[in-house]
């Protein structure tokens, strides 16, 4: 895929997953873009590695749904390490 393609791709999986795990998240499109490339490559990685799907080509519902899967855990893993170090600046 393209550059473009890839910003598009991570938008609408990254806005995707703010939908389904809504809440306060800075950073604006910037970071729903790379939340989304980054799900992207971490959805096609577990895919490929470890649930053996066979490698991501192109643009297809399945390397979406990768996408959005990966996008969700790394939007999950940064509330909890933002949970975390908010907490922890609170005790201090």
């Amino acid at each position: 895929m393209g550059i473009v393609a890839w910003i598009l791709f991570g938008l609408v999986a990254g806005a995707i997953a703010k939908l389904i795990m809504p809440g306060r998240d800075g950073g604006g499109w910037i970071a729903t873009i790379l939340l989304g490339i980054g799900g992207a490559l971490l959805g096609g990685f577990v895919g490929h590695r470890l649930l053996e799907l066979g490698p991501v080509t192109g643009f297809n519902l399945r390397s979406f749904g990768l996408a959005v899967g990966g996008a969700l855990v790394l939007l999950f893993a940064y509330r909890l390490l933002s949970k975390s170090r908010r907490k922890r600046r609170d005790d201090d």
